[in-house]
């Protein structure tokens, strides 16, 4: 029996990323493997392992906090610097937090 309802931190994934966790699944969990299929080098699959990672991290521990969850995934998918991402989270807080 499938699944049923997607959890939230796997439906906000990008397509590639649920690619490329299908892929480390069905490699064993191989990061050498995955760096062979895609063609790259190991650090390289280890970084993009860590930011789907630091993704579904960040689902979890914003679940209740949609806007902040949106600003962090905009800088870790690279549209948005970071530094322009705290700045956005530390003035909505303010405001959140002064209505």
């Amino acid at each position: 029996m499938g699944i049923q309802v997607v959890p939230d931190w796997m439906a906000e994934l990008e397509e590639e990323d649920v690619a490329f966790l299908k892929n480390f699944l069905l490699c064993s969990g191989s990061l050498k493997e995955i760096a062979g299929l895609y063609g790259v080098t190991y650090p390289t699959v280890r970084l993009r392992l860590d930011k789907i990672i630091q993704k579904v991290r960040l689902g979890e521990e914003y679940a209740g906090d949609p806007f902040v969850a949106l600003v962090k995934r905009l800088a870790l998918n690279e549209k948005l610097d970071f530094d322009t991402a705290k700045l956005l989270i530390t003035e909505y807080k303010k405001q959140k937090g002064g209505s």
